[in-house]
C-alpha cells in the first residue's frame, strides 16, 4: 500500500470509538488453547486480563493512554492460574512511563520497592503473549502514521525493550514482526483485532463478542503415575531470604532411613521453568517429568522445582541471575541431605541448558556431591552463544534481502548490549565463561549434547570434556546423540523454529537411557 493510499483510510479507523469496546481473544494451537484474553477499551485507558494456560499464570493490567496511543501508566498484577478470581496477587507493579524511563513501583505500599529503568522514548509495555498489547502497538503505529512504522516494547517481566515493525497490507489489514515472528491480523472499524494468526507457530487468533469470565485452571498433577514403583511428595524448600521452592521429590518404593538411596537434583535452562522443565509451545514436552520416572524407577530419588518467582516457587525471577539459580540449587542439595530417605553423600546434579551452567558453579563448592550431568551445558559466554544463535536466525530468515543481513546483525548486537544495560541476567550470562569452573570440577562428570543443537553447539561438549580433563579429572564422559536437538528430542533440523512441529516430544530413549545407567553405577 502507498503512503497516498494510507491516507484513504476510513475515518473511524483514525481515531479510538467512543463508545466503551469489549471482547475475548482466544488463541489456538490446533486443538490446543495457547491463551485467553479479555479486554475493555473505553477513550483513554483499556483493561485486560490475561490467562496464559501453559506458564499457568493469570495476568490483570490497565492502561491510561494518550491521545496519540502512547500508554502512560501500566499497572499489572499476576496470579498462578489455579488462584480464585478476587485472591491477592503474587506481585503488583505500577509503570510510569515517561521519555527513556519506566518508573516501576514493585508491590505498592508500605515495603514498596522503586526502581528506574531505562527504555526508549515511546515505548508502550509488554506481556506475552498478550494480543491486547500487540493490539496497542498497532493503534500507536497508526497514529504515527505511515505504511511501515517501528513501535519500541517495554518487556514488563525482565525489563528488555525491542522493536516490533508494524506493515499496513490494507485498510484493515496489518503486519506485525516481533523479531523472527510475524503476525497477520484483521483490524474491526474500531481498530480492535478481529482476528490473526501466527503461521511460524501455527497460532490463531479468534474473537469472540461476549466478554468471558477469568478462567481458573485445576492444580497441575506432578504427582507419581498409577501404579509407578515409587511414590512422589509435594514439598516446599526455603533458599535466601523470599525465596521459598516449590517442587516434587519422588522416592523410589522401600526407600527409608536404614534403605538410604542415591538422589538427583535437576536445574532447569534459561527463562521460567515449572519442575516439568515444560514449554507450552511444543506439547507434551516435560523432560524432567521423564527423567523423574525414569530414575525412580531404577532406585534414584529425584527433586524437581518451579524455578524463584514461577509456578508455585516464590521470589523474584527478574532480578535473578545465574548466581542466584546457584543458591537455589545450594538450599536444594542442603535439604535433600536432610530427608531421612536418601543418602547425603549420594547426591548428583542435573542441569540443562542454563542448568549445565549453573550445576558446575554449586559442584566446585561443594566436595560432597557425587557426580553432575550437563545436558547441553554452555562452553562458551553467551555473549558468543547469542551471536551464533542471533546470526543463525537471520541467515535463516527469507523475508531480509541479503544485502540487509548485515545490518540486522548490528541490530541484534546492539539490543543485546542495551538489554544488557538493564537485566542483571542478561549481564551476567553475556561475560561468564563456563571454562574456568569446568577446569576446577573433580567430580565424575556426563556431558550429553545433540548433534543438531542450534542453541548450544554440539562442538561444545568437547570444549567442556577437554577443560575437566585439563583440570586433572579424568573422570568425564561425553556422548553426542546423532539428530538429536537441543532438548534433545528427535529432530534432524534442530532450529528452534521447528520444536513446535515435532511429532515426538519425548525426550530419546537413548538419551535418558545413557543418563540412567551411568547415574546408577555412579552412585551405587
Amino acid at each position: 500500500m502507498t503512503r497516498a493510499a494510507a491516507l484513504l483510510l476510513p475515518a473511524c479507523l483514525l481515531a479510538p470509538a467512543l463508545r466503551a469496546q469489549e471482547a475475548t481473544y482466544v488463541v489456538r494451537r490446533g486443538a490446543d488453547t495457547v491463551a485467553v484474553e479479555t479486554v475493555r477499551r473505553t477513550p483513554g485507558r483499556f483493561e485486560a486480563t490475561l490467562l496464559d494456560p501453559g506458564q499457568r499464570i493469570r495476568w490483570s493490567f490497565a492502561g491510561t493512554v494518550s491521545a496519540d496511543e502512547r500508554v502512560l501508566r501500566f499497572e499489572n498484577a499476576f496470579a498462578l492460574a489455579t488462584d480464585s478470581v478476587g485472591a491477592e496477587p503474587r506481585q503488583r507493579a505500577e509503570l510510569t512511563f515517561t521519555g527513556d524511563s519506566v518508573i516501576a513501583i514493585i508491590n505498592p505500599g508500605p515495603e514498596a520497592r522503586v526502581q528506574r529503568l531505562g527504555t526508549r522514548p515511546g515505548a508502550l509495555p509488554f506481556i506475552n503473549p498478550s494480543f491486547v498489547l500487540i493490539e496497542q502497538a498497532v493503534r500507536r503505529a497508526r497514529a504515527l502514521g505511515g505504511d511501515s512504522v517501528t513501535v519500541p516494547l517495554f518487556a514488563v517481566s525482565g525489563g528488555q525493550t525491542f522493536d516490533a515493525l508494524v506493515l499496513w497490507r490494507g485498510p484493515d489489514s496489518v503486519e506485525v514482526r516481533i523479531g523472527a515472528a510475524m503476525a497477520l491480523f484483521r483490524l474491526d472499524r474500531s481498530g480492535m483485532l478481529a482476528s490473526g494468526s501466527v503461521p511460524a507457530q501455527g497460532l490463531v487468533l479468534e474473537r469472540t463478542g461476549a466478554r468471558a469470565a477469568p478462567l481458573v485452571l485445576p492444580p497441575r498433577d506432578y504427582g507419581a503415575p498409577a501404579g509407578a514403583p515409587y511414590r512422589s511428595e509435594e514439598v516446599r524448600i526455603p533458599s535466601v531470604p523470599g525465596v521459598v521452592l516449590a517442587g516434587t521429590l519422588t522416592l523410589p518404593a522401600g526407600a527409608s532411613a536404614t534403605q538410604r538411596v542415591g538422589a538427583v537434583v535437576t536445574i532447569s535452562g534459561s527463562g521460567a521453568q515449572d519442575r516439568d522443565e515444560a514449554i507450552p509451545s511444543v506439547r507434551g514436552y516435560v523432560p524432567f517429568r521423564e527423567v523423574a520416572d525414569t530414575l525412580s524407577r531404577r532406585g534414584i530419588a529425584v527433586l524437581r522445582y518451579d524455578d524463584r518467582g514461577f509456578g508455585e516457587s516464590t521470589g523474584s525471577l527478574a532480578t535473578a541471575t545465574s548466581l542466584d539459580f546457584a543458591d537455589d540449587v545450594r538450599a536444594a542439595v542442603a535439604w535433600l541431605r536432610q530427608r531421612p530417605e536418601v543418602d547425603p553423600d549420594r547426591i548428583a546434579l542435573v542441569g540443562h541448558s542454563e542448568g549445565g551452567l549453573v550445576a558446575p558453579l554449586v559442584a566446585v563448592g561443594d566436595p560432597r556431591l557425587a557426580a553432575v550431568v550437563l545436558l547441553a551445558g554452555p562452553s562458551r559466554t553467551g555473549r558468543e552463544i547469542l551471536a551464533y544463535q542471533n546470526r543463525s536466525a537471520i541467515e535463516r530468515d527469507t523475508t531480509l534481502p541479503p544485502g540487509g543481513r548485515d545490518s540486522a546483525l548490528s541490530a541484534a548486537r546492539a539490543r543485546v548490549d542495551s538489554l544488557a544495560r538493564t537485566n542483571r541476567w542478561m549481564a551476567h550470562f553475556l561475560d561468564h565463561d563456563p571454562l574456568p569452573t569446568a577446569r576446577k570440577l573433580r567430580l565424575p562428570v556426563l556431558i550429553l549434547q545433540g548433534a543438531t543443537d542450534r542453541q548450544v553447539t554440539a562442538d561444545q561438549a568437547a570444549e567442556l570434556a577437554e577443560a575437566i580433563r585439563a583440570g586433572g579429572n579424568r573422570r568425564v564422559v561425553h556422548h553426542v546423540f546423532s539428530e538429536t536437538n537441543h532438548l534433545f528430542l528427535a529432530d534432524r533440523d534442530g532450529y528452534p523454529a521447528g520444536y513446535s512441529k515435532l511429532r515426538d516430544t519425548r525426550v530419546r530413549r537413548s538419551v535418558l537411557g545413557l543418563l540412567t545407567d551411568w547415574l546408577v553405577a555412579t552412585l551405587r
